[in-house]
């Protein structure tokens, strides 16, 4: 087998030119294409490729980011629980920078609480084990695309018999957001670019009922530059040929049903929540996941609930995150935009995550490919 050179195969700036031209050859409509995930907006943004596509070519910016979409009474949750010298609280990435209503998980660390940042749910054993006076709190945040470690690590408690380990679900699914955007009518889009790695958890075909409820296609796209200028390609395609499908561009690690393991383990300690708020959207119906009654005594939600705010906080007044995930404006549109909101500042949760659609224009808003 020969092995794939990812960099020389998939940043390749011939093949990226050569995409281009022929999507300029073959786009004969303006498409606004929403790509979903916050990865492949990143992509786009650092690598120029709006400015290497015809401008009837517009990209939509969609709701796939985890930590954007966390409402701020979630991450109060958080805040509450550390208050307590005899929680720690644990979560992934850039959730501790998020600002909930007062506060965020980084600003109370400065403060000596005990916050932990964890690069994989299993590091949540090590930190109970050496910590077996504490209760550890795993703040579990994400897509399809992390929720099966986090019912692994469910799984490995159980089996275990560790007593001083908690979740706090926060993991959310993709079709349902997008069928809310969809269903408002706010945000005109004609096609999908699919998220990768959520994908590969879920399968390709949980995009079918976009197909089939609104007549557009869907293109499962990798996350490198030539994965989604292909992508597009793929979508022109299926216009000018009077087909809408669902597409799988990113073939080496996507297919249609997904990994059922994976899925399997999700629903043994998962379901779905009836409403979930997300950040800047609103309440969208099963949107979310919960852990099942039966292991209740492993619910942060269910344990500390008496210590726990209820109350439903909106963004900064100023901050228009929800209509960027909306896909009904672009971060520059926004007022405080690079200004009183920066990545060392932010205002709203757009600007913090690695993924966030703000903080991809800031970072890479000046930049085109050479």
């Amino acid at each position: 087998m020969q092995q794939v050179d990812y960099l020389k195969d998939f940043r390749d700036s011939k093949r990226i030119q050569a995409l281009a031209k022929l999507i300029r050859k073959e786009a004969d409509r303006p498409l606004n294409i929403m790509e979903v995930c916050g990865g492949h907006t990143h992509t786009i943004m650092k690598y120029g490729l709006k400015q290497l596509l015809p401008e009837e070519i517009d990209f939509i910016h969609g709701p796939g980011c985890p930590v954007c979409i966390m409402p701020k009474e979630r991450i109060d949750h958080a805040i509450a629980l550390v208050q307590d010298e005899n929680n720690i609280i644990a979560t992934l990435g850039d959730m501790i920078r998020v600002p909930g209503s007062k506060s965020s998980l980084q600003k109370e660390r400065a403060k000596g609480k005990n916050v932990k940042m964890v690069y994989a749910p299993f590091d949540i054993l090590k930190i109970a084990k050496e910590n077996p006076d504490k209760n550890v709190i795993y703040f579990a945040i994400g897509f399809e695309t992390t929720t099966p470690m986090t019912a692994a690590l469910i799984e490995k408690v159980i089996q275990e018999n560790i007593k001083n380990i908690y979740f706090h679900i926060n993991h959310v699914l993709v079709p349902p957001p997008v069928k809310a955007i969809m269903d408002s009518g706010e945000a005109k889009i004609d096609a999908f670019i699919g998220p990768s790695h959520v994908s590969v958890i879920a399968g390709a075909k949980i995009y079918k009922e976009f197909v089939d409820l609104y007549n557009t296609p869907v293109v499962v796209a990798g996350f490198e530059p030539v994965d989604i200028m292909e992508s597009i390609l793929w979508i022109i395609r299926q216009f000018k040929e009077n087909r809408r499908e669902v597409e799988i561009q990113y073939k080496r690690a996507v297919t249609w049903e997904g990994n059922t393991k994976a899925q399997e383990m999700i629903n043994k300690y998962m379901e779905p929540r009836e409403n979930f708020r997300w950040r800047g959207i609103g309440d969208i119906p099963y949107s979310a996941l919960k852990l099942k009654d039966e292991y209740a005594d492993l619910d942060a939600e269910k344990v500390f609930v008496d210590i726990l705010p209820n109350e439903p906080i909106d963004d900064h007044k100023l901050c228009i995150c929800g209509d960027i995930l909306k896909g009904v404006a672009k971060p520059y549109e926004c007022k405080v935009f690079g200004t009183a909101c920066t990545p060392q500042n932010p205002l709203g949760s757009c600007m913090v995550s690695s993924e966030g659609a703000c903080a991809a224009y800031y970072k890479y808003g000046k930049l085109e490919l050479v």
